[in-house]
């Protein structure tokens, strides 16, 4: 897992790059957190490069969107491909979580 950070549009992408797994999911909170101890409270996730997500991300992505609800910020899910989404959707997440296709249509919701 690799993940890379932007600032974009007001907006902190954080696009996140292969498995994120029980041996990565600790790294990603860390990273987050991270950003938004910095005071960001506007993120993007960008799963277009992410191949899988387990259980343990899951936990990331609910702890991170926690997080920028407590900081009354905001967060988009975008680019997720046919196998996350389909994670997302039986966990039930879809239906609590914002999502966009793309990161670019979630900057554009961000700044509507």
């Amino acid at each position: 897992m690799n993940i890379v950070t932007a600032e974009r549009d007001g907006a902190t992408v954080l696009c996140i790059e292969g498995r994120l797994d029980g041996n990565h999911a600790q790294a990603a909170e860390a990273a987050f957190s991270a950003l938004a101890a910095e005071g960001r409270s506007r993120f993007v996730f960008d799963f277009s490069d992410m191949s899988y997500i387990s259980s343990a991300g899951l936990r990331v992505v609910l702890v991170a969107a926690k997080k920028v609800r407590s900081l009354q910020g905001r967060m988009i899910c975008a680019g997720m491909s046919d196998q996350v989404q389909d994670v997302f959707e039986m966990s039930g997440f879809l239906s609590i979580l914002e999502t966009a296709a793309t990161a670019e249509e979630a900057l554009r919701k961000m700044s509507s």
